[in-house]
C-alpha cells in the first residue's frame, strides 16, 4: 500500500504526550501544529511536521499527496459506547414521551427495552448483520474510526450472539451486553441470569471483548451484577457497567472493586462517587446526548474531571434513549452543559475512550507509531469540532492509511 502524505493543514491538533488515561490539566494539553503535514506509512502515522520544515527527502517517491488546504486534522474519533444492533426503532415512543408520556404509560404501551429486543429477535442474522453494517457507515462519516458495540437487544442465545457476530463484521468491538433487562419467561432476574451465564456465556466469551451489564432499580442489582460480572471477568472478558443512570445502586463501588475499565453514564453521581472514581483507575463514560434526550440532569463532568478522575465520552447511540451517531454533537454537548474545554473533550474521545477499548497505544492520537486514523474538518481551526453545533465539518477519513471518506 502506498503512503499518504497530507499536506497544507491549517492546523494538526492531537492529545499531548504518550500516556493514557489523560487526567486533571492534562486532560486539556494539545499538541497543536499550524501549518502541518502528515505521513502515513502503510497503516501507521510516520512523521508529522510544519510545511515550512518539509523537505523532499521527508516524502517517499510513491507516495499519495492529499491537499489538505484550509482543513484541520485531529485524531480518529473512537466512540466507545454504542448499541448499534438493534431492528426497528422507538419513533412512536418517542413521540409519546414528547407529548408528556411518563414511564408508566410509555410501558402500557409496550415501549421500552422490550420492544426493541421483540423486533430485534424477528430481525434474522443476515438482516442483523445488514443493519449494524449501516449504522457503522453512520458512525464513520461524523468522523469515528474506532467502535464498541453492544449486544443486549437480544436476550436469548441466538440473537445475542448473531449481534456479537454483527458488531464483529462491522468492524466495531463487541460487547456482550447480557445483564439489559429481563426478557419475558423467567421469574425473576436472578433465574435469567443463571440461564445467560450458562448458555450464552461461553461462545459469548470467544466473540466478544468485554461484557457489560445495566446495574439500576428494576434491572439488575448489585449482588446480580456481582455474579454476572465474576463469571464473565473468569471468561477473559474485560468489565464494563451501566451505573448511577437514574439512582445510586452501587455501580461505581463494584466497578472499583472488580477492576472495571469504566462505568457509564453516572447522571445521577453524587460526591462520594466522584471521589471514589476519581481515586480509582476506572474510567467515567459520560453520556450527555442521553441525558439531553431524556430530558435528565447531566452527569458530573466538570467535578470529576477537577477531582483527578479518567472521563471518557461517548454517543450512547441506542433506538430510545440516544438516537445520535455523532461524536461531534457530544463535543458541542461537553461545552455546553458539561463545562468541558474543546481541548478535554478531545481527549475524551480519542485517548480516553481508545483507553476504555484497550487500544490507547494504537489509537487517538497523531503521532508517528500511531494507527493512520485521521479526521479532516473543514474549518479554519480544529475547535469547530465542538464549537459548531451539529455542524457538517467532517469532509474526510482517513483509516489505517486509507483515505474510506470524502
Amino acid at each position: 500500500m502506498p503512503g499518504l502524505l497530507i499536506r497544507n493543514l491549517a492546523q494538526l491538533a492531537s492529545p499531548a504526550g504518550r500516556e493514557a488515561p489523560l487526567r486533571g490539566s492534562a486532560l486539556g494539553a494539545v499538541d497543536l501544529l499550524e501549518g502541518a503535514w502528515l505521513l502515513c506509512d502503510g497503516e501507521r502515522i510516520a512523521a508529522v511536521g510544519s510545511e515550512r520544515n518539509l523537505r523532499a527527502g521527508d516524502v517517499p517517491p510513491d507516495v499519495v499527496e492529499l491537499d489538505g488546504r484550509g482543513l484541520c486534522a485531529i485524531p480518529g474519533l473512537v466512540d466507545c459506547h454504542t448499541h448499534p444492533a438493534f431492528g426497528g426503532d422507538r419513533v412512536e415512543e418517542f413521540s409519546l414521551r414528547a407529548a408528556g408520556a411518563g414511564y408508566e404509560e410509555l410501558h402500557a404501551a409496550g415501549g421500552g427495552i422490550l420492544a426493541t429486543v421483540r423486533a430485534t429477535r424477528a430481525l434474522g442474522e443476515a438482516a442483523l448483520h445488514e443493519r449494524v453494517a449501516v449504522h457503522a457507515g453512520r458512525l464513520l462519516r461524523h468522523g469515528t474510526t474506532t467502535w464498541e458495540g453492544k449486544s443486549g437487544y437480544g436476550l436469548d442465545r441466538e440473537t445475542e450472539l448473531a449481534s456479537l457476530r454483527a458488531v464483529r463484521a462491522a468492524g466495531g468491538s463487541p460487547t456482550w451486553l447480557g445483564a439489559h433487562a429481563v426478557p419475558p419467561g423467567y421469574a425473576d432476574a436472578g433465574a435469567y441470569v443463571d440461564y445467560a451465564l450458562a448458555e450464552v456465556l461461553p461462545e459469548a466469551a470467544r466473540i466478544a471483548d468485554a461484557a457489560d451489564v445495566f446495574l439500576e432499580r428494576g434491572a439488575f442489582d448489585r449482588e446480580l451484577a456481582e455474579r454476572y460480572l465474576v463469571a464473565c471477568a473468569a471468561a477473559g472478558l474485560a468489565l464494563r457497567l451501566h451505573g448511577d443512570q437514574f439512582t445510586e445502586a452501587g455501580a461505581i463501588p463494584l466497578a472499583v472493586a472488580l477492576g472495571a475499565r469504566s462505568v457509564d453514564h453516572l447522571e445521577a453521581t453524587g460526591a462520594d462517587g466522584v471521589a471514589a472514581l476519581a481515586a480509582s483507575d476506572v474510567t467515567g463514560v459520560l453520556l450527555p446526548a442521553s441525558a439531553l434526550f431524556l430530558g435528565r440532569s447531566m452527569p458530573p463532568a466538570r467535578a470529576l474531571v477537577d477531582a483527578g478522575a479518567a472521563i471518557a465520552l461517548a454517543t450512547d447511540f441506542n433506538p430510545g434513549s440516544s438516537f445520535t451517531t455523532s461524536l461531534p454533537l457530544v463535543c458541542s454537548l461537553a461545552a455546553t452543559q458539561l463545562r468541558l474545554a474543546p481541548a478535554e473533550s478531545l481527549a475524551a474521545v480519542t485517548v480516553n475512550a481508545a483507553h476504555v477499548l484497550g487500544l490507547s497505544a494504537d489509537r487517538g492520537r497523531l503521532a508517528p507509531g500511531y494507527r493512520a486514523d485521521v479526521v479532516l474538518l473543514d474549518a479554519p481551526d480544529w475547535r469547530y469540532l465542538a464549537y459548531h453545533l451539529a455542524g457538517d465539518i467532517v469532509t474526510g477519513v482517513v483509516r489505517s492509511g486509507v483515505r474510506v471518506y470524502g
